[in-house]
This record gives structure tokens, C-alpha cells and sequence, in this order.
């Protein structure tokens, strides 16, 4: 190896994550994160770092660094003096320097072959140790470290340093990169962070050591921001949970009026409060109070005023049928009369802004239950006719005592149908129910009976109609 030697390498190599990702329900981002570092104090020339806060990004590390390798130790004097090489390039060079001696006299040969082989054994096994140790310095997580390596590569050197990496750490170069005298190697442990930024949570990695650091790093506008924790707080490597509400603009228009202000505050009730705005009574706002205000949100202020109105509503009966062979077709009999029920309905009627809104229904109780109306319907096929009264003027004898009107019913009640029965009559004929109930044909069927049995004396001011 030269003692003049230059520049041996550019930096190598950008971020590299190792290791096994950690099972976690949550969406996970590893953010790395380059502080600005401790600087060399026994280092001739010191490596040229990123700008602080700036992440890790491929060929992140440019250095400037010139080492000096260690002088070889001087060789004794010899008729003809074997150059001083290093390494493998030390035993070849050995090597030929030998072949070129080979046509000398072998009594010369027989006193150089000892010095030869001295000379190349020295200069050979100085060369390789000297060519095999590395000056490095190592930073873990921002505490730096120089050293004298003989490892390989990168991944060698923490192995024997006991410097174990995960997948959410950061390592530069590259563990599989290898070494050389003069290297600067970075490790940067990961760091998980809870963070619910403006409301939404999830888990992030990072590899800053402050709450600022991983704000930059995580691309969080802090400025105005509300932060659940101080700034300049450090990170462990266990993390911590950290809430971030940023600045937003809510626009609130209440009273006719529109204020917009700027807040970082966690409800919308918290920024009303902010605005000067006071909710009273009922009053509300067009989203929920207690939601998240998002930026260029607009929320309305809803005053609302209102009383409770108390009615009573009937609740409808119901009707039940039954066939009864008894009776005709198409006659249909209420046994029990329904009646409706009663419930007590209580509503609010609200103004909202100046507006009448629709009643709203806030409770009801039921102050009567209704009761059925049963009723039986006839299934008896009516007879067509009946001897001795088909001939007559029914139609005539009708309309003289009803007008025509099947549910006629006198003044007094007691009269009812085409025909005028009272209800006693009605029944004796075989009829149910009121006679202005049954269909028009049933009536003029118990008529054309009556007419059968008493002739047509029932009838006195309109009996004679019926001979018309």
C-alpha cells in the first residue's frame, strides 16, 4: 500500500431497512430522519454530513476523507534490495523479482535465496495485516464511535460490535456493502409513534429522536398547531403516542352574520366558543357539535325556539265479519256497534331561524281502547217470490211511504225501510237487525209476507197503491 495515497472511494450506498417487520393492525410508514451529528474531535479531516432534518435519500453520505496507511517497516541492505509490497500484490511481486534473478550463478543464488525469502515473507505477511485493518467510525443512533475493524463489510462490523438491526431501522451503507479504511457507518433505530393527526390515527416509524425531528420528518405543519406533548420531548426506542390538531380555517355563519377564524380546536363546539358564538336553549348547529372541524368548513348556527302541543286523536275501530246462514244474501246484521278508541299525542313545533318547522311527534298515549264492530252477513239465497202478493205494486206502496229510500227512517225512530216496518214486525217476520238495513229485495220480501198474513191494513194512508 502507498503512503501517498489518495481519495479511496465515493460515498456508497443510500438507506437500507433490515430486519423483520413487527405484526401490527395498523398502517405502518418508517420515516428516516438525519440529525445533524456529533462532529469528529480525533479525526484529521471530518466527512461532509446531509443538512439537518434532511431524510436519508441514496448517496445521503458524501464524504471527504483521505487516509494515511501506516509506513511499511525498512528492509535490510542486499546486493540487489526486494521492493516493499503489500498483500497479494506483495507475494507476486515476490514472486517475479525472483524469476528475474534466476539466471544468475548458483553460488550467488544459494546467498539470495535466505535474504529473497526473508524479505518477501515480512514484506508480504506486514502488507496483509496492514492492508486488513480498517479505521472506521460507527454512529448508533447518533452516538458516534472510532475504531479499528478487521471485518469485511458492513453487516460484519455490527455482528462484532453487537449492534442488532430491525426492519424500521435504518443502516448506511449498506449491510452488504464492504469496507474500507476512512468509511463512516450509520444506524438509526426506528421509533413507533400513535399518531392521531386532526382525528385520524395510525402508527408510523421514525427515526428521530425528538417530537420536532419526527414532525419535519412526517411532513406535520406544526406552526399553530396543538401538540399533546412538548416539541423538544425525545423519543424512546418505545415510542409514544402523540395527538397533533393543526391550524384550520371554520367559517360560521350565525345571527346573519359570517366569522371565520383560525383554530386548532378538537370539536366544533370548542371553535364556536373560540368565535364568541354562544349556543342557548335549543339552539344547534347544522353539523354535530361535538364533530371534528375540518379546514374551509362551513357550519351554520341554528336558533331554535319551540313549544309542545298536546291533541287527542280517535284510534279507528275495527270492523269483524261472520257469515250467518240465517240470513239472506246481501244482509249483513251489526251485532255490537264499534267504537273508536282515544290516544293523547304530544308534539313540539319548533322554530328554527325565523321558520316554522312541521310539528314533530314527540310521544303519545293511549287514553281509550276502540272496540270492534262485529257484524254478520247473510249467505241465505233470497227467495223470488212469495204466493198470492207477487202481482202487486210494491214499487208504488214504496214510494208513498219512503220516496223509494231503502234506509228511510221516520221522525220518531221507529219506522224504518221501504216499507216502514217497526222493528217488532221486522222481526217477526224473520228478519234481523233494522229493517232499513237490509237490502232493498229482502224488505220487499217481508213485505210481500206481511201482505200474506194482514192483508194490506199495515199500510193505511198507502195500502191502496198497491192495486193501482
Amino acid at each position: 500500500m502507498s503512503n501517498s495515497q489518495g481519495s479511496h472511494h465515493a460515498a456508497r450506498g443510500g438507506l437500507l431497512a433490515v430486519g423483520t417487520a413487527e405484526p401490527y393492525d395498523e398502517p405502518e410508514t418508517t420515516y428516516a430522519y438525519d440529525e445533524p451529528e456529533t462532529s469528529y474531535e480525533d479525526e484529521a479531516r471530518a466527512p461532509t454530513h446531509d443538512e439537518p432534518g434532511t431524510p436519508y435519500e441514496d448517496e445521503a453520505f458524501t464524504r471527504s476523507y483521505v487516509p494515511t496507511a501506516p509506513a511499511l517497516p525498512r528492509q535490510g541492505s542486499a546486493p540487489d534490495p526486494v521492493p516493499a509490497v503489500s498483500g497479494a500484490g506483495g507475494r507476486a511481486e515476490a514472486r517475479r523479482a525472483a524469476r528475474r534473478r534466476s539466471g544468475e550463478t548458483p553460488d550467488t543464488l544459494r546467498r539470495l535465496v535466505p535474504h529473497a525469502l526473508v524479505v518477501a515473507f515480512l514484506a508480504g505477511g506486514t502488507s496483509a495485516f496492514v492492508a486488513s485493518d480498517k479505521a472506521v467510525r460507527l454512529t448508533v443512533d447518533g452516538v458516534p464511535r472510532t475504531m479499528h475493524t478487521f471485518a469485511d463489510d458492513v453487516r460484519e462490523l455490527l455482528d462484532d460490535e453487537g449492534v442488532g438491526v430491525g426492519a424500521h431501522d435504518i443502516v448506511a451503507p449498506a449491510p452488504a456493502a464492504a469496507l474500507v479504511s476512512g468509511d463512516e457507518i450509520v444506524v438509526r433505530y426506528g421509533r413507533p409513534v400513535i399518531l392521531t393527526l386532526d382525528g385520524q390515527r395510525q402508527r408510523v416509524w421514525t427515526t428521530a429522536r425528538t417530537v420536532e425531528g419526527a414532525l419535519r420528518q412526517l411532513g406535520v405543519r406544526a406552526q399553530g398547531a396543538y401538540l399533546s406533548v412538548s416539541r423538544s420531548m425525545p423519543i424512546s426506542r418505545d415510542g409514544l403516542a402523540l395527538d397533533v390538531r393543526t391550524e384550520r380555517t371554520v367559517t360560521f355563519m350565525a345571527d346573519g352574520r359570517e366569522r371565520t377564524i383560525r383554530t386548532n380546536a378538537a370539536s366544533v363546539h370548542e371553535a364556536l366558543d373560540e368565535a364568541g358564538i354562544e349556543l342557548r336553549g335549543q339552539d344547534t348547529t347544522s353539523v354535530p357539535p361535538g364533530s371534528f372541524p375540518r379546514d374551509g368548513q362551513t357550519v351554520t348556527v341554528m336558533r331554535i325556539t319551540g313549544t309542545r302541543e298536546v291533541r287527542e286523536e280517535h284510534i279507528e275501530f275495527e270492523v269483524e265479519k261472520a257469515e250467518d246462514p240465517t240470513l239472506f244474501s246481501g244482509t249483513e246484521v251489526v251485532v255490537q256497534q264499534g267504537r273508536p278508541g282515544a290516544r293523547r299525542v304530544t308534539y313540539t313545533v319548533r322554530t328554527v331561524n325565523g321558520v316554522k318547522q312541521k310539528p314533530q311527534k314527540v310521544a303519545e298515549e293511549v287514553v281509550r281502547e276502540p272496540v270492534a264492530q262485529r257484524v254478520k252477513v247473510g249467505i241465505e239465497p233470497l227467495p223470488k217470490s212469495v204466493a198470492g202478493a207477487d202481482k202487486l205494486n210494491w214499487d208504488a206502496l214504496a214510494h208513498c211511504e219512503s220516496g223509494g229510500r231503502a234506509g228511510a227512517v221516520d221522525p220518531s225512530g221507529t219506522y224504518g225501510g221501504l216499507y216502514q216496518f217497526d222493528t217488532g214486525t221486522w222481526r217477526s217476520l224473520g228478519g234481523s237487525g233494522r229493517p232499513q238495513d237490509a237490502p232493498p229485495e229482502e224488505q220487499t220480501y217481508r213485505a210481500k209476507q206481511l201482505y200474506v198474513q194482514r192483508g194490506a191494513s199495515p199500510w193505511p194512508h198507502c195500502g191502496r197503491r198497491l192495486y193501482q
